[in-house]
């Protein structure tokens, strides 16, 4: 027995073909507004480190009225000098403060392996304004004045700072976040991974996490908000200073992504509704039993 298959012309009206059409514009730019959000960092997790906003590795030093909003933390040594308020977790050369330094390790060593996407050898980053990602220095960072975070509207936005030795930052210099997409804590994904040294200036407005492999020393009256500073060999150096870190993080669990989660699907709504729901893109034919 022989059945015979006729194709039957389909024709789409001008305005179906051009709603059709555009299915594909509407995918392309939804796919590539979440590319470009996601352009960046990926997130360095602190693990137990989260808990504090000091922790050092020979000393912690105290000068004035230094106030820590956050834990502190201290192993392998055990004096710390001087009388900060400490609003948080407090030990010295105790099982926690030994997990939190091996947690820090492996955080500095991940923002470490991290690919560049710019090198800012030589450059100070004081007057630039930078989006997310990951930014290279083959030797020392320095902040002279103002230098601006435009997270672009990511409340998850990670920015990674990889200094080969010493970071400083002049006085009254400042890190300010901005189209934080409405982050109560825009500097808690903001990371400064530091081969040797770090040293704030004096009033020195800070944001982010310093992960330092010696020694962190802020000078009279610099602030850090929404960071920390996590010194893994060496000291923490403070004088009349006011260090906020931003809530903990579970442990075990990153920060949720939920700014990119949400951009996406966001987009391939948008894309959907505004380019139409039709997949032909032109005169097809289709069987005609």
């Amino acid at each position: 027995m022989v059945y015979e298959t006729k194709m039957k012309k389909i024709f789409l009206t001008p305005a179906s073909r051009k709603r059709a059409q555009r299915i594909p514009i509407g995918l392309g730019l939804a796919i590539t507004l979440a590319f470009l959000h996601n352009a960046g960092a990926d997130e360095v997790y602190l693990g137990t480190a989260n808990n504090y906003a000091v922790l050092a590795g020979s000393t912690i030093t105290s000068t004035g009225p230094t106030v820590i909003n956050g834990g502190l933390g201290l192993s392998p040594g055990s004096a710390v000098t001087g009388s900060p308020i400490v609003n948080g977790a407090y030990d010295v050369d105790n099982a926690p403060a030994v997990q939190a330094q091996n947690d820090l390790t492996t955080a500095f060593n991940t923002a470490a392996g991290l690919a560049p996407n710019q090198n800012l050898t030589g450059q100070d980053l004081g007057g630039l304004t930078l989006t997310p990602g990951v930014y290279f220095f083959a030797s020392t960072a320095q902040l002279t004045g103002l230098l601006t975070l435009n997270d672009l509207g990511n409340p998850d936005a990670v920015f990674v700072f990889q200094i080969g030795s010493t970071l400083t930052t002049a006085s009254d210099s400042s890190v300010v976040t901005i189209n934080d997409g409405g982050s109560t804590t825009p500097g808690i994904s903001t990371f400064w991974e530091v081969g040797s040294s770090a040293t704030l200036g004096t009033a020195t407005a800070f944001q982010g996490n310093i992960l330092a492999e010696t020694t962190i020393t802020a000078d009279t009256g610099a602030t850090v908000l929404d960071g920390r500073l996590l010194a893994i060999n060496g000291a923490v150096n403070l004088d009349d200073n006011t260090i906020t870190a931003p809530p903990a993080e579970v442990v075990g669990s990153p920060v949720p992504d939920t700014g990119n989660a949400l951009l996406l699907l966001g987009s391939a709504l948008a894309a959907l509704v505004a380019f139409g729901r039709r997949f032909p893109s032109g005169n097809f034919s289709a069987p005609l039993r």
